[in-house]
């Protein structure tokens, strides 16, 4: 599916991104920090006041793939790093699974990096289950690299994470 912009969400996105959450969770639960449960017990309004942190500024950023009409296609996010203010984490990726494999990935990842360029921050970071290789060479592919970080698993002990930078 190639008929998609990239842009920055809104709070007039809550339904589309309440939907779009949802599937991430169902499609993918070890790659979020909160359950499918979590998500679908939240109200409208908590998602919508939610989306409008994200909306602008500087240290919060969300971005989505969107077809125009119908459902939201993909996302990305960027927070600051609580102990990095130089760098970006990147969070939430997610891209439904029929859209997987093409350029929205980049796209979205670009529209992080440019956003953390603009607040100063000339470097992203993010964490992948380790053991995702698919999700592990598509960050490769665009710019990142695995610094040798392991971590625990947020939500899952029993799992790994690893940690990858790019500069931008």
């Amino acid at each position: 599916m190639e008929s998609w912009t990239v842009r920055r969400i809104t709070s007039k996105d809550a339904g589309r991104m309440r939907a779009l959450r949802l599937e991430m969770l169902a499609d993918s639960p070890l790659a979020f920090l909160e359950t499918l449960a979590q998500a679908a017990a939240r109200p409208h309004e908590g998602y919508r006041q939610r989306l409008g942190l994200a909306a602008e500024g500087p240290e919060l950023a969300q971005f989505v793939a969107d077809p125009g009409d119908g459902p939201l296609l993909g996302h990305a996010g960027g927070t600051v790093a609580p102990d990095e203010p130089l760098a970006t984490v990147v969070f939430s990726v997610y891209l439904t699974p029929a859209c997987r494999g093409g350029k929205m990935l980049a796209s979205l990842i670009e529209a992080v990096a440019d956003w953390s360029t603009a607040a100063g921050r000339h470097e992203l970071m993010l964490e992948v289950v380790a053991g995702n290789g698919r999700a592990v060479r598509a960050y490769e592919k665009l710019g990142f690299e695995d610094i040798g970080v392991r971590l625990p698993h947020p939500t899952v002990p029993v799992l790994t994470e690893l940690r990858m930078r790019r500069r931008i």
